[in-house]
């Protein structure tokens, strides 16, 4: 009875069984290992506030989770410069990075020094220290992410003129 299905899931095997076995289109409105409609929002807004995407920098600050694999993805779609600035022990999937990195005509990095990771990015964009299902970890992340807050200091440091984005609430 329906046109499609679009499902917000914990467990990202869950959306992919879910598409296996259904007759109409299945979106991703979340997984713990993506989260594409966020980020295709994400770029619209960029958009709309640049007016194009040329010679775009784009630094992640945070947890190499599901929001950092969605711009991994349309970094290989839509040309810009991706850098992720994460705490050693935090680091995104890195064959979805090695990919990315073969297949964007920009420079895809990891870093671990967010002030030299935010050096003129255009937009700094950060989640949550702990995210679904990492709750209990939340006293030891603030501890590790201490020093990848994204304060004044740190939108000062990319000396350009920075828009800073969270994919809320």
């Amino acid at each position: 009875y329906n046109d499609m299905i679009m499902a917000r899931l914990f467990d990202h095997a869950h959306i992919v069984e879910m598409a296996e076995h259904a007759k109409v289109p299945v979106v991703n409105g979340l997984t713990d290992f993506n989260h594409p409609c966020q980020i295709m929002a994400d770029i619209l807004t960029v958009l709309e506030h640049r007016k194009h995407l040329d010679d775009l920098k784009i630094t992640y600050v945070g947890d190499g989770n599901n929001i950092v694999h969605s711009w991994l993805s349309l970094a290989m779609r839509i040309p810009f410069h991706f850098t992720i600035a994460c705490p050693e022990n935090y680091k995104p999937d890195m064959e979805m990075v090695e990919k990315a990195q073969k297949v964007s005509k920009h420079e895809i990095s990891v870093s671990h020094d967010p002030i030299e990771a935010v050096k003129d990015a255009d937009v700094i964009y950060t989640d949550v220290w702990a995210s679904m299902g990492q709750k209990e970890e939340a006293e030891q992340r603030r501890k590790d992410f201490r020093g990848f807050q994204v304060n004044k200091d740190l939108i000062k440091a990319t000396g350009v003129k920075t828009y800073f984005m969270h994919c809320l609430p």
